[in-house]
C-alpha cells in the first residue's frame, strides 16, 4: 500500500534511537498529587461536551454510554470509567468535575477536567481555512481549553506563591489530543501527505500548550500519545481494503498505525527539546499505543476475546459492529452483553476494560517515560 510506504520511508528519517468520590483511608500527606487537571478530547471529557450545547452527538447523554460503572450516562464517551478516572482513583482523589459544570460554592482544589469531546489541538481556524471547518464537533481547542484554565486558576490561589507550591504537587495531563485533528482531515477526503504535512503542527500546537502549562507553574505533566488507530472499527470500515498485505497479523491496519507511530515519534522528539529546556520539570510521555497494542497480541491476557477483539461492543452491524448510519446510541444499534470481553466501545472509543489495562500500564509500568510517581491504591 502507498500510503504505508511513505509513511515506513518517512519514518526512517526521524525515528528516536459529579461528586462521586474516591474512598479512601488514607490521610492528604500520602496522597503523591494534591490535585490532577485534565486537558484533552473524547478518551478524557468527563462531561464538558454535554454541558457545551453542542449538537453533533448527543447520544452519549445517554445509556448505554455509563452503563457499566456509573449506570447513567456521565457525558463519557465509553460504558464506564476512563483513563483519567482510573488515575485519579490510583491517587486517592475524586473524579474530576467537567469546568463547564461547575457550581458556585463547589470544591475544585482536587482538580478539574478541561477536556472537550471533539476537540483538536489546533483552533478551528486551521481547519476553516482548509475548507472542513464545518465539520467540526467543536471549537474548544486545547488553547481554549488552556484559556479556561488560567482562568480557573485564579480561584485556586491568589500569590505566586501560593500557585508555586500548590501546582508542584498536582498532575498535569496534556492529553491524549491530535487524534482528531487527523480523524477531520482524513474524513474531509485528505491525502496522506496532507496528512503528515500536519503532524508537525499538531505537534507544535500540543508542546506549545505543555509550556504554557509549566510558565502557569505546572512542573509534572503527562503527554500521551496516539492509539493504534488501525486497529479501531472506524478505520476498519471506513478505509476497507481487499489485499491482505494492508493488515497486520492481528488483522489491524498497518497504514494507519504506521501514521500513529508517526505522530508519537515527531511528539516524542518534541518532548525531548521541551525537556531540555526545563530541566526542573517532569516531561512523562504516556505510551497508548503501546499499552492498546499488547490488547491484539494477548488478548486473554486481559480478558479480551480474540474474536470480538476487532469489533465494538455497541454498534450497528457489519464486520466490525460499526455502522456509520446507526453508530452506538442511535437507532438500529445494540450494546453487547459483556463490554469486558471488548477492547472496542462504540467503533470510535475503547470500553471501560480496556482503559483500566491502559490506565495500569501507565501507573505500574513501563508505558510511562519516566515513570509516573508511586500510586498509594492499585488498580486491580
Amino acid at each position: 500500500m502507498k500510503i504505508l510506504a511513505v509513511l515506513l520511508m518517512t519514518m526512517s528519517f526521524i525515528s528516536l534511537g459529579f461528586s462521586e468520590k474516591v474512598a479512601s483511608n488514607s490521610s492528604d500527606s500520602d496522597h503523591p498529587y494534591e490535585a490532577i487537571f485534565n486537558f484533552g478530547d473524547s478518551l478524557s471529557d468527563t462531561g464538558n461536551f454535554l454541558s457545551s450545547g453542542a449538537l453533533a452527538f448527543p447520544v452519549i447523554g445517554k445509556l448505554p454510554y455509563g452503563e457499566t460503572f456509573f449506570r447513567h450516562a456521565t457525558g463519557r464517551c465509553s460504558d464506564g470509567r476512563l483513563i483519567v478516572d482510573f488515575i485519579a482513583e490510583a491517587y486517592g482523589l475524586p473524579y474530576l468535575p467537567p469546568y463547564l459544570k461547575l457550581t458556585k460554592g463547589q470544591d475544585v482544589h482536587k482538580g478539574v477536567n478541561f477536556a472537550v469531546a471533539g476537540a483538536t489541538a489546533l483552533d478551528a481556524g486551521f481547519f476553516y481555512q482548509r475548507g472542513f471547518g464545518k465539520i467540526l464537533w467543536t471549537h474548544d481547542s486545547l488553547s481554549v481549553q488552556l484559556d479556561w484554565f488560567k482562568k480557573f486558576k485564579r480561584s485556586l490561589c491568589t500569590t505566586r506563591q501560593d500557585c508555586d507550591k500548590y501546582l508542584k504537587n498536582s498532575l498535569f495531563l496534556v492529553g491524549e489530543i491530535g487524534g482528531n485533528d487527523y480523524n477531520y482531515a482524513a474524513f474531509a477526503g485528505g491525502n496522506i501527505n496532507q496528512l503528515l504535512a500536519t503532524v508537525p503542527v499538531v505537534v507544535e500546537a500540543i508542546t506549545n500548550a505543555t509550556s504554557e502549562l509549566i510558565a502557569e507553574g505546572a512542573v509534572e505533566l503527562v503527554v500521551p500519545g496516539n492509539l493504534p488507530v488501525g486497529c479501531s472499527p472506524l478505520y476498519l470500515t471506513l478505509f476497507q481494503s481487499q489485499n491482505k498485505t494492508d493488515f497486520d497479523e492481528n488483522g489491524c491496519m498497518k497504514s494507519f498505525n504506521a501514521f500513529a507511530q508517526f505522530h508519537n515519534k515527531h511528539l516524542n522528539l518534541a518532548l525531548d527539546t521541551l525537556r531540555n529546556k526545563n530541566p526542573h520539570v517532569r516531561i512523562i510521555y504516556a505510551d497508548y499505543y503501546g499499552a492498546a497494542k499488547r490488547f491484539f497480541h494477548k488478548p486473554g491476557h486481559f480478558g479480551f476475546s480474540g474474536e470480538t477483539l476487532l469489533r465494538a461492543c455497541c454498534g450497528g452491524g457489519g464486520p466490525f459492529n460499526f455502522n456509520n448510519s446507526a453508530r452506538c446510541g442511535h437507532i438500529g444499534s445494540k450494546a453487547c452483553t459483556n463490554p469486558s470481553i471488548y477492547a472496542n466501545w462504540d467503533g470510535i472509543h475503547l470500553t471501560e476494560a480496556a482503559y483500566r489495562h491502559i490506565a495500569k500500564a501507565l501507573i505500574e509500568g513501563p508505558f510511562s517515560h519516566p515513570p509516573l510517581r508511586s500510586s498509594p491504591f492499585k488498580i486491580p
